[in-house]
C-alpha cells in the first residue's frame, strides 16, 4: 500500500473513532427528554426537579470543554480521549443502576464531566492529522454525525424505553463506547504533547466553572421567591467575578480560558457567528412544537416530522459544506449556509395559522436546515486554524462553550418573549429575534479568514 493510500485509511478510522466519541455528547443530551417523564414517576419527584438531569449536564459540558481542551494540549489528544470514553462509560453504568434522584444527577454531570473532556479534543485532533486541503470535509462528516445522533435520540430513547425502561437509555451507551474504545486503543496517535508546561491554572478552571454555573442558574431558575434587590444582587457579584476571571486569565502566562483568542478576529467573529446562529436554531426548535401544540389538528408525531425538516437537510449538507468549503475557501460556504439560514427562518413569517402552514414550515425550516449543514464545517475548521494546532483543544472548547451559550441564552428568553403573550404574536416575536439572531450570525461569518494563513 502507498504512502497516500496509507494517510487516508488512517484518516478515515481516526474519523470514526472521534465520531463514535463525540456522537455520545449530543446523543445523551436529547434522549433524556424522552426518559424523563419515565424518571419522575420512578422518584416520585416534579418537572423542576427532573430537569436538572437536562440542566446540570449542559452546565457540566459548557463549562468544562475549555478545560478538557486544555489537558488535551497539554498531555496529548489520545490519552484524554480515551480517558473520557471510559469515564463516560462509568458514568453511564452508575446512571443506569442510580437508586435514587439525586445519585442519577450525579451521574448525569459526570457524564457531562466525561463528554468535556473527550469532545474537544476529538476536533482537535482532526485539526492536528489531517492536511488542510481535507480538513474541512472531514469536519463536514463530523458535523453530520454530531447532528444525526441528536435527532437520533428522541426516536432512539423512545425505543429503548420500551425495550428496557428508562435504564436502557444510559446502559446503551456502551454499544458506542466500547467499540470507540477499541478503535481509540488501536488508531488514535500519540501526538506529542507541550514539552515544557507552567502549573495547571486550577483556580482559573474552577472560577471559570463558577461562573457559568452561576450564570446558568439565574438564567434557568430566576426564582419567584427571592427579593429582586437579591436577584441583582446575585447578578452583580457574578458580572465582578467574571470581570476579575477575565483579567486573571488575560495577565496569566498559561491559562485555561485564553482570551487572547478573541483578540484574532477570525476567532471572534467565529464564536459570535456560531452562537448567534445557534440561538436561532435552538430556539424556533423549541418554539414550534409549542405553537402548534395550540394549533388544532397537530399531533406529536406530525410536530417530530415537520422538525425533521430541519434536521433531514443539515446531516445530508454537512459533508457538502466540507468539501465546499475545501475547495472554494473556508468563509463562502460558511456565508453562504448563515444566509439560507436567515432566508429559512424569514419565511416562516408566512405562517398565518391556516391549512397552507405545514407547507411554510417545511420550505422554511428546509431551507434553513440545508444552511446549517453548509456552514458548520468552514466556520469551525476557521475556528481552528485560527490558532496553533498546539492549542487546538483549548479553541475547541472554547467554540463549544460559545455554541452552548447560544443555546441557553435561546432557551432562557423564549418564556419572556412567547410565555407573555403566546399564540401568533408572541410566536412572531420569538421570529423576529431568531431572524435577527441568524442575520447577526451572517454578517459575523464574513470576517472568518478565507484560507489558513499556515499550518
Amino acid at each position: 500500500m502507498s504512502p497516500p493510500e496509507r494517510a487516508g485509511s488512517n484518516e478515515t478510522t481516526i474519523l470514526i473513532t472521534v465520531a463514535l466519541a463525540t456522537m455520545l455528547a449530543p446523543l445523551n443530551s436529547t434522549m433524556i427528554g424522552i426518559a424523563l417523564p419515565e424518571i419522575m414517576g420512578e422518584f416520585a419527584t416534579d418537572l423542576g426537579a427532573g430537569s436538572w438531569l437536562v440542566i446540570a449536564y449542559l452546565i457540566s459540558m459548557a463549562a468544562l470543554q475549555p478545560v478538557g481542551g486544555k489537558l488535551g494540549d497539554r498531555y496529548g489528544r489520545r490519552p484524554l480521549i480515551i480517558g473520557g470514553l471510559v469515564y463516560f462509560g462509568f458514568a453511564s453504568l452508575g446512571a443506569a443502576f442510580a437508586s435514587s434522584l439525586s445519585e442519577l444527577l450525579l451521574f448525569r454531570i459526570q457524564q457531562g464531566i466525561a463528554g468535556a473532556i473527550a469532545l474537544p479534543n476529538g476536533m482537535a485532533l482532526l485539526r492536528e492529522v489531517v492536511p488542510a486541503e481535507r480538513r474541512a470535509s472531514c469536519i463536514g462528516l463530523l458535523g453530520s454525525g454530531i447532528v444525526l445522533a441528536a435527532a437520533a435520540g428522541p426516536p432512539l430513547g423512545g425505543l429503548l424505553i420500551k425495550l428496557g425502561g428508562w435504564r436502557a437509555v444510559f446502559s446503551a451507551n456502551l454499544l458506542l463506547i466500547v467499540p470507540a474504545l477499541i478503535l481509540s486503543i488501536r488508531a488514535l496517535p500519540s501526538v506529542a504533547s507541550l514539552k515544557e508546561r507552567q502549573p495547571f491554572d486550577l483556580i482559573g478552571a474552577l472560577q471559570l466553572l463558577a461562573v457559568l454555573s452561576g450564570a446558568a442558574f439565574l438564567i434557568t431558575n430566576a426564582p419567584a421567591d427571592v427579593p429582586i434587590i437579591g436577584t441583582w444582587g446575585a447578578t452583580g457579584m457574578l458580572i465582578l467575578l467574571a470581570a476579575y476571571f477575565l483579567r486573571r486569565e488575560t495577565l496569566h502566562d498559561d491559562p485555561i480560558f485564553q482570551p487572547r483568542f478573541f483578540s484574532n478576529v477570525t476567532f471572534a467573529a467565529g464564536s459570535a457567528a456560531v452562537a448567534l446562529s445557534n440561538l436561532a436554531m435552538y430556539t424556533i426548535f423549541l418554539v414550534i412544537p409549542l405553537f402548534l401544540a395550540e394549533l388544532p389538528g397537530w399531533s406529536s408525531t406530525q410536530v417530530g416530522l415537520v422538525l425533521s425538516a430541519l434536521w433531514a437537510p443539515t446531516v445530508v449538507c454537512a459533508p457538502l459544506g466540507g468539501r465546499l468549503a475545501d475547495r472554494w475557501g473556508r468563509r463562502w460556504p460558511t456565508t453562504l449556509g448563515l444566509l439560507l439560514l436567515t432566508i429559512g427562518m424569514a419565511g416562516l413569517a408566512l405562517i398565518d395559522g391556516g391549512e397552507d402552514d405545514v407547507w411554510v414550515l417545511l420550505s422554511g425550516l428546509g431551507v434553513a436546515g440545508i444552511g446549517l449543514g453548509l456552514s458548520q464545517a468552514g466556520l469551525q475548521t476557521a475556528v481552528l486554524e485560527a490558532v496553533k494546532k498546539e492549542q487546538a483543544g483549548s479553541a475547541s472548547g472554547m467554540f463549544s462553550t460559545s455554541r452552548y451559550i447560544g443555546s441557553i441564552a435561546g432557551t432562557s428568553v423564549l418564556p419572556l418573549l412567547y410565555g407573555a403573550d403566546n399564540g401568533m404574536t408572541g410566536f412572531m416575536r420569538v421570529l423576529t429575534l431568531v431572524v435577527v439572531a441568524a442575520l447577526a450570525s451572517t454578517i459575523a461569518s464574513l470576517w472568518i479568514q478565507h484560507r489558513p494563513a499556515s499550518d
